[in-house]
């Protein structure tokens, strides 16, 4: 029967290893999280493009899925010529528009 080894001690820290209290890491995890949280609201507060997995782009921020089209998609829609026509339309018809944030 094999025998195994008894740990009777832990080996003590360093005496470059800083004493940090659970109140020090509560608050930095804390801080931490908060930081997060932000970052994440700022990405929620802007549109972004990304590469999909496909190759098309998607652009998020929109709303809760991005918006995903292929390049000659997206030429079409940012034609000059159609977003004034589409600025047209939307000012046509305003009031049986919704309006979301």
């Amino acid at each position: 029967m094999a025998k195994t080894a008894k740990i009777t001690s832990f080996p003590s820290p360093s005496t470059s290893t800083p004493d940090v209290t659970g109140a020090e890491l509560t608050a930095t995890i804390q801080e931490l999280e908060a930081k997060l949280n932000a970052a994440k609201q700022a990405r929620k507060d802007r549109l972004y493009p990304k590469v999909s997995a496909k190759g098309a782009v998607s652009v998020y921020g929109l709303g809760r899925w991005p918006t995903t089209l292929y390049r000659a998609q997206w030429e079409k829609v940012l034609d000059p010529a159609f977003i004034a026509e589409l600025r047209a339309f939307i000012e046509e018809n305003a009031d049986s528009l919704s309006v979301k944030s």
